[in-house]
């Protein structure tokens, strides 16, 4: 019989060997069977200008919680998961308490659901309630840097400069574009070892064009992982030619691209990270007791908050947080489109992108694809700006009149309302069941949870919603189970407390 216990493969994932050089940091992974064979692999950050000093312990530090990001995802699967580095109290707490909800997060939604990339009989593991869901030991040692010391810094940022963390899909591209009007952006595109980074190629040659802020690291965590999956006996083998929209294993994913941006923001005093994360990405679960964030805490606000405690109590004075909260994916969409249309012809959203006359191009096949074709066609808009065949466009529409797409319920049914109130899908049994209009999916929404203005300091406020008010059809507030409209005055922008400001 299957049993949580069963995961717990290997004797131990060591996190060592960390070095630092001006441009690059990199560490050791290294993985020890019950066996006694062993075998490692490099992970690296490298950057275009000088970010680290290995005599600074502030740098030192930094490297080291860059550097462990990674090792999050394998709580389940480890007898012990060493870190050694320069870490404070601060630092372990949070890499115990972000371990803890990964693994509980990858059990709810990678081993207790139907995943094709797990083996028999490992797919037939029973949910069971715990106190506790990460099995390995985490140790902290620090062999290499015993001799700086580390204190509480209180670092002087600058709150009209923004790091976003970028790519060529749309949220990040509309953030830019909003943040280049109200204030100083410094768009970083980490360049992820494999095809994901043709995701963003687009975006980052024009912003290298346009945008001198723009910065590029380079990490290899993509090529760790596939190196990891190897180790695992219930993994199937053939794991890497298995297409799907889900990765096998990880989900503490966007934390090792956030922190690759800290060095920038560090050092440049900058006191704002913007994720391009919309309305629906902030949503709890539960499965059989077990309380879970559907696989998206690495997206959602309680991950923003989380990593603005952190940051606040390291002394570091930066704020994270996504100025998108309030948008529906449709209206990102229409913002992005009519206010900042050459920003728009950057984008591609799609994982399977490909090369075409060195520009690249979307596959036009794919769920994400034909969601965006019928976003934009809904809008009146022509999918071709943004790579699309006239081919691939009618193929989206037709796909989408027979398979649903991965919205949350309100806003797909908006979405075929439209399509099929402009006659752009066939009208079918299908299609009537998806459509159903509702109207705040282009309002701009406020709850207490998914988008609450406590959320996002004061500063943006302001100048954000005077320019999103454009183009939303108005603002609406759910009010127990129902929405009602609001005005977006200065007293409704206004009046919550920013949730952070008594720890500033």
């Amino acid at each position: 019989m299957i049993q949580l216990e069963s995961f717990k493969v290997l004797r131990k994932l060591s996190v060592d060997q960390l070095h630092i050089e001006p441009k690059k940091v990199k560490a050791r992974y290294c993985v020890e069977t019950f066996s006694g064979a062993s075998s490692s692999f490099e992970l690296i950050y490298s950057y275009e200008h000088n970010y680290f000093n290995k005599k600074h312990p502030a740098d030192v530090n930094l490297a080291s919680m860059m550097l462990a990001q990674v090792a999050f995802n394998y709580g389940l699967f480890f007898e012990t998961i060493e870190f050694d580095g320069l870490f404070d109290q601060t630092d372990q707490q949070f890499i115990r308490d972000m371990t803890e909800n990964t693994s509980r997060e990858i059990l709810t939604n990678k081993l207790l659901i139907k995943n094709e990339f797990l083996k028999s009989p490992f797919d037939t593991l029973q949910p069971e309630k715990r106190e506790k869901y990460t099995q390995a030991n985490l140790v902290f040692t620090n062999t290499l840097f015993a001799d700086l010391k580390l204190e509480k810094g209180d670092a002087h940022t600058d709150l009209n400069k923004y790091a976003i963390l970028s790519s060529g899909g749309k949220d990040s591209l509309l953030t830019y574009g909003i943040i280049k009007e109200i204030g100083e952006p410094y768009p970083v595109f980490i360049n992820e070892a494999g095809r994901h980074w043709f995701t963003a190629v687009n975006a980052h040659r024009f912003f290298k064009e346009t945008e001198p802020n723009t910065e590029k690291p380079w990490c290899n965590s993509d090529r760790l992982f596939s190196w990891m999956l190897r180790h695992f006996p219930f993994i199937k083998e053939n794991f890497a030619s298995i297409r799907a929209d889900i990765y096998p294993i990880r989900l503490w994913t966007v934390a090792v691209f956030l922190f690759g941006v800290l060095p920038v923001a560090r050092k440049k005093g900058i006191g704002n990270i913007l994720i391009g994360d919309e309305y629906d990405t902030s949503v709890k679960g539960n499965l059989s007791g077990i309380s879970h964030y559907n696989g998206l805490y690495d997206q959602s606000k309680y991950f923003d908050n989380a990593l603005t405690r952190y940051f606040l109590k390291k002394g570091w004075n930066i704020y994270q947080y996504s100025i998108l909260r309030s948008l529906s994916e449709l209206l990102i969409m229409k913002t992005l489109i009519k206010r900042y249309p050459v920003l728009q012809q950057q984008q591609v959203s799609c994982h399977a992108a490909h090369e075409v006359d060195g520009r690249m191009h979307p596959c036009g096949k794919c769920e994400k694809c034909r969601r965006i074709v019928g976003m934009v066609k809904a809008l009146d808009e022509n999918p071709e700006r943004c790579g699309y065949s006239v081919e691939q466009i009618a193929q989206g529409l037709q796909t989408l009149a027979a398979k649903s797409i991965k919205q949350i319920g309100s806003d797909a049914a908006h979405l075929y309302h439209l399509m099929l109130e402009k006659g752009l899908i066939e009208r079918n049994e299908f299609t009537q069941k998806a459509a159903k209009p509702h109207p705040e999916i282009m309002k701009l929404r406020f709850d207490a949870e998914r988008s609450n203005l406590e959320d996002m300091p004061h500063h943006i406020r302001q100048p954000l919603f005077e320019i999103l008010r454009h183009y939303a059809d108005g603002a609406t507030q759910r009010i127990d189970t129902k929405w009602t409209d609001v005005t977006l005055d200065d007293a409704f922008i206004n009046t919550p407390k920013y949730k952070f400001d008594e720890q500033k």
